[in-house]
């Protein structure tokens, strides 16, 4: 299904028909991954019970690539999401939403209550988090220098995003996952061979966002009930990013999984759980 959104248009999967009777869980991959990513947790789950929604976001996989930078936006990407649930999900029924890395930090501007969307107004009943922080820290964080020194060094990448042309270079250099990426996916490869594509393009994410974000960061908070997934193992993600949740989430339920950054691919029966169990306690 082709799905159009504020100048692209999106390749989006239906893995289950929807029904009154289903719950809808719509899954947002993150950088540099397109939707296949999710296929071993969307078979892990019950179709009989729940409809399951993934889509390639817009830069990567069989999705139109963006004009320019500023085309890869977090408002544009919430506007995305509003776009794919008004197509797959009728009567204004209630989705569940589950975000990795970059899916994850769209989502959490698309619960936030200063960035929502108007057409996900009233319709988000969970969202599942893994893997991806806002970008609005919340209120009252207040890091200290260690553990600002250890998140810096884990995400050292981000400050290299930044540079014109080296990483694209980069990327299609390699010809492959780096070591540690598929160390953090249990030791597989999941990405194809349009990774370096799917990488070069996704570099707007950082490049639309973190500048004009640290710049003007806004205010967490939310009502959508929120699990946040903690991958013990991330080498991506440190514990800094889940301080001061609770000051932000009305109702916030924080579990430990052991798994590096790509679990949906390294450990999805137990993630699928957790999804399940989510969608189930929040379910209207």
């Amino acid at each position: 299904m082709r799905v159009h959104s504020a100048g692209v248009s999106l390749e989006v999967h239906e893995h289950s028909s929807w029904s009154p009777g289903r719950a809808s869980v719509l899954l947002v991959h993150g950088y540099p991954d397109r939707q296949q990513v999710w296929d071993r947790l969307v078979a892990a789950l019950p179709h009989d019970e729940l409809h399951l929604v993934t889509y390639d976001v817009r830069g990567a996989g069989a999705s139109d690539v963006p004009r320019s930078t500023a085309g890869y936006r977090t408002e544009l990407l919430v506007e995305d999401l509003a776009a794919v649930v008004a197509a797959t999900v009728p009567e204004e029924g209630p989705v569940h939403l589950v975000g990795h890395d970059w899916g994850s930090i769209q989502l959490w501007d698309a619960v936030n209550d200063e960035r929502g969307h108007p057409g996900l107004a009233g319709r988000i009943a969970s969202f599942t988090s893994l893997g991806g922080p806002s970008l609005d820290p919340p209120p009252g964080r207040r890091p200290g220098a260690l553990p600002m020194l250890r998140q810096l060094r884990a995400s050292w990448y981000i400050a290299a995003f930044q540079l014109p042309v080296l990483p694209e270079l980069a990327w299609r250099m390699m010809g492959g996952p780096p070591r540690l990426m598929r160390a953090q996916a249990g030791g597989t490869s999941v990405w194809g061979p349009e990774l370096a594509t799917n990488a070069a393009n996704g570099l707007g994410l950082y490049r639309a966002n973190i500048p004009h974000r640290l710049r003007r960061p806004g205010r967490l908070h939310t009502d959508v009930p929120v699990q946040v997934v903690r991958l013990t193992r991330d080498a991506f993600v440190t514990d800094l990013l889940y301080d001061g949740l609770a000051s932000a989430c009305t109702d916030l339920r924080v579990v430990d999984l052991d798994a590096g950054h790509w679990a949906m691919v390294s450990r999805p029966d137990e993630l699928a759980g957790l999804v399940l169990e989510q969608v189930r306690r929040t379910a209207a």
